[in-house]
C-alpha cells in the first residue's frame, strides 16, 4: 500500500472514527420514520478533497484517497434505546441556535430511538461536579416545546476546565451512555479528555460534540451553526453604522465585530451589506503608520467622498497594539484557558481621532460593537434547520457506538470528525481565497500586505 502524503511530506489528518464495540442490534428507525431517506452503510465515505489538481497532489495512488465518513443513520446500532440514558451539555459562550440544538436532540433521542431519559446539565462543565450544587434537568418534549424561538441557551452555560475523572464519575453514578457536548475548541478539548478517561476505565459510554463557534473556525467543517445568523444580525450594524457616517461631516462609522482568530463574519457581513470601504481581520496584518498606512489610506477615502465604513474584527492588529506599550491585558486569560485581546475597537475610534486631529483634519467617528446583541439572538431559519440536522445526525453517530467525534460540514455533506483532529488547528481566512478576494473587489481596498 502506497503512503499518502501532503505535498510537503506532512502526514494527512486521522480522519478514524472510534468505535465502542460491534453493533449488533437492530435499529428501531423504520421507513416510514426515515421518509424517502435509507440507512447509510458502515463504510460510506466524502472525499476530503475534491479538487482534482490536490487529489493528484495529495496521493500517488488514487485507489487510496483520503475520505471522512459520512454521518446518517446505520441499520444496525451498539446501544439498546430501552436501556440507555443521554446527557446533554453546553459551555462557552452563549451563539444562536444553542436551543435549537437542545431541542433537537432531545426530540431525536425520544421520537427517533425512544431514549426516554435525556439530562440537560446546566452551567457547563460545571454541571457534572456535585460541588457546584446545579440542578440537573430532565429533558423532555415538553419542556423543549418552543425553546428554539428564543436565543440563548435552557441549560445556561459557563468558561472554566473540571476535572474528567470527576465528569466521568457523575455520568457513571447516573448510568448514562451517551454524552452530547455543545460548545467550541475549549468544550471539545474537555470532550475528548473525558472519552478518553471514560476508555481508562472500560466504560461504555458515547461522548460525541456538536460544533459551536460563533467564528465559524472549527477546523475540518466548512460552517458551524450560528454562524449564518451572526452576520445576519452583523449586517444590521454596518447598516446603522454607514447612516450614521454619511449623517456626518467626514463622517466615519466604525463597526467592531467578533473574530478571535478568524475573520469570517467580518468578511461575511461585508459582503452581504457591501457599503463596507475598509475590513480589517487577524488574517491579513496591516500597518496605520506611513504612506501606505490605513489611516493614509482613510484620509483619502474621506477626502474623495467625504464618510467611510470600517469593519474590524476583534482579533485584527493585536501586534500593533503591543507594539504601542497597551499593556492592560497582556498575559492574561479568561476561564477557559484564552488568552484575553486587547481592544482593537476603542483602539482604532481613540486612534483615528487623534491622528486625524494632528491632520488639522477633524472627523466624527461612530463607534458600534453590536457583539453580545448578535451572540444572544434566536436563530435564523436557515440555521434553524442545520442545526436539527446536527443534531439528528449527532444522535444517530451516538447510538452506533461511536465516539471521541463531533457532526461536522464538509463539502455540502454532514460528516464524522475525530475530536482530536478538529482541535489539531484553526480554520482562519486564507488572505488568497476567492472569499479574501471578493472582499477587496466589493470594498476596493487595498491589499495591506502586498501595499
Amino acid at each position: 500500500m502506497s503512503v499518502i502524503t501532503h505535498p510537503d511530506s506532512q502526514s494527512l489528518p486521522d480522519f478514524t472514527i472510534k468505535r465502542l464495540g460491534p453493533c449488533k442490534l437492530e435499529s428501531p428507525l423504520t421507513e416510514d420514520k426515515l421518509a424517502s431517506t435509507s440507512f447509510l452503510q458502515d463504510d460510506e465515505k466524502t472525499l476530503y478533497e475534491v479538487s482534482l489538481n490536490k487529489i493528484r497532489a495529495y496521493v500517488a495512488n488514487l485507489d487510496n484517497l483520503p475520505s471522512m465518513e459520512l454521518a446518517g443513520p446505520r441499520a444496525n446500532i451498539f446501544f439498546d434505546p430501552s436501556k440507555s440514558r443521554a446527557a446533554v451539555v453546553t459551555c462557552g459562550g452563549l451563539c444562536p441556535g444553542l436551543n435549537n440544538v437542545i431541542r433537537g436532540l432531545t426530540l431525536g433521542l425520544h421520537y427517533l430511538y425512544g431514549v426516554k431519559k435525556v439530562y440537560g446539565f446546566q452551567y457547563g462543565y460545571e454541571g457534572f461536579i456535585a460541588k457546584h450544587k446545579h440542578d440537573v434537568l430532565q429533558l423532555t418534549p415538553e419542556l423543549v416545546d418552543g425553546i428554539h424561538e428564543m436565543g440563548g441557551t435552557i441549560l445556561a452555560s459557563s468558561r472554566g476546565e473540571q476535572s474528567p475523572e470527576d465528569v466521568v464519575d457523575c455520568l457513571d453514578r447516573m448510568d448514562i451512555n451517551l454524552l452530547f457536548t455543545i460548545g467550541g475548541d475549549g468544550t471539545m478539548r474537555g470532550a475528548m479528555d473525558i472519552a478518553r478517561e471514560i476508555q481508562k476505565r472500560e466504560l461504555n459510554i458515547a461522548v460525541i460534540g456538536i460544533p459551536k463557534t460563533i467564528d465559524n473556525d472549527i477546523a475540518y467543517t466548512d460552517m458551524s451553526f450560528g454562524f449564518q445568523t451572526a452576520y445576519a444580525e452583523a449586517v444590521k450594524a454596518i447598516r446603522s453604522a454607514h447612516t450614521e457616517a454619511k449623517g456626518a461631516p467626514n463622517g466615519i462609522g466604525l463597526v467592531r465585530l467578533m473574530g478571535r482568530h478568524s475573520g469570517f463574519i467580518a468578511c461575511s457581513a461585508t459582503l452581504a451589506q457591501p457599503d463596507v470601504n475598509y475590513v480589517l481581520i487577524p488574517e491579513a496584518p496591516f500597518e496605520l503608520e506611513g504612506p501606505n498606512g490605513f489611516f493614509t489610506i482613510l484620509r483619502k477615502r474621506l477626502l474623495a467622498r467625504g464618510h467611510a465604513v470600517v469593519v474590524v474584527a476583534e482579533g485584527a492588529g493585536q501586534d500593533i497594539l503591543t507594539s504601542t506599550g497597551n499593556t492592560n491585558v497582556i498575559n492574561k486569560t479568561d476561564a477557559s484557558g484564552n488568552i484575553k485581546l486587547k481592544d482593537i475597537g476603542t483602539f482604532l475610534r481613540d486612534s483615528i481621532t487623534t491622528w486625524f486631529r494632528g491632520k488639522d483634519m477633524p472627523v466624527n467617528v461612530k463607534y458600534i460593537d453590536p457583539s453580545y446583541l448578535i451572540r444572544s439572538v434566536a436563530a435564523s431559519p436557515i440555521d434553524s434547520v442545520f442545526c436539527g440536522q446536527l443534531a439528528r445526525n449527532a444522535v444517530h453517530a451516538a447510538l452506533t457506538g461511536r465516539t471521541e467525534m463531533l457532526v461536522g460540514f464538509w463539502k455540502n455533506q454532514f460528516v464524522h470528525v475525530p475530536i482530536h483532529t478538529a482541535i489539531s488547528s484553526r480554520k482562519t481566512v486564507d488572505p488568497s481565497s476567492e472569499l479574501w478576494r471578493s472582499v477587496l473587489e466589493t470594498t476596493g481596498q487595498p491589499n495591506f500586505q502586498n501595499s
